[in-house]
């Protein structure tokens, strides 16, 4: 267990609050009445298209959804990136300092757009301890598809036994499992502690220090579950 593939918002940047003022705002722009907040948390984590077309209640391939998500992108962005630094979350910087200095190789599987990924990472300060960014336009079937996990390991040529994904939703959980990639599930984020539940993932942690506790310390099952699907 080597290679650590992470999930960016809401497991290393706490940009929840930036994502739902970015889709008020978006929907705002288009004169459409505006989806709960409730409703938009609960697609954080999916690919923005998949998110505005569950959220407006039309297909994937709609122009409505098509430019709401070509929107999103930089109001998104005037809302985060100026906050990047104060956003992450604690005891991240140092735990991705820790795993990298034990040798751990670090990657980003994001639903993000590789672009948006990068920069939010840059204005984190976080972009230097990534060997790789996975982004939802890099691949055809993101998250919760296997496909985006798939990528990481044939980038890093690495093998789904010496990966685990690190993630706050059970997007992020589903895929590894259908990846066979081991998971932890972070409580901080998105998703509650029930939902990530549900998803079976191998470990939970409730704070970043403990999944570099549960890393470091190797706590976690040396191969998936072989009753569990693949």
């Amino acid at each position: 267990m080597r290679t650590v593939a992470l999930d960016l918002d809401g497991t290393l940047v706490d940009t929840s609050s930036a994502i739902v003022d970015a889709f008020t705002a978006v929907f705002a722009s288009m004169q459409l009445p505006c989806p709960d907040p409730v409703a938009i948390r609960t697609t954080i984590g999916l690919p923005l298209d998949r998110s505005f077309s569950t959220l407006m209640k039309l297909p994937l391939d709609h122009k409505l959804v098509t430019w709401a998500a070509r929107c999103y992108v930089p109001l998104f962005r005037e809302r985060a990136l100026p906050r990047a630094r104060e956003l992450v979350f604690p005891g991240v910087a140092e735990g991705l300092a820790a795993l990298s200095a034990h040798g751990f190789t670090l990657a980003i599987a994001t639903s993000k757009y590789r672009a948006s990924a990068d920069a939010l990472l840059c204005a984190a300060g976080l972009r230097d301890r990534m060997s790789l960014i996975v982004g939802s336009d890099q691949v055809v079937r993101p998250k919760p598809h296997p496909e985006t996990l798939r990528h990481v390991m044939r980038a890093l040529a690495v093998a789904a036994s010496q990966m685990v994904m690190v993630g706050d939703t059970t997007h992020d959980l589903l895929m590894a499992r259908a990846a066979g990639v081991r998971s932890i599930a972070v409580t901080y984020g998105v998703h509650s502690r029930a939902a990530l539940t549900s998803a079976e993932p191998t470990g939970i942690a409730e704070s970043f220090d403990d999944v570099v506790y549960q890393l470091l310390e190797d706590r976690l099952p040396t191969q998936m579950d072989p009753t569990l699907p693949a």
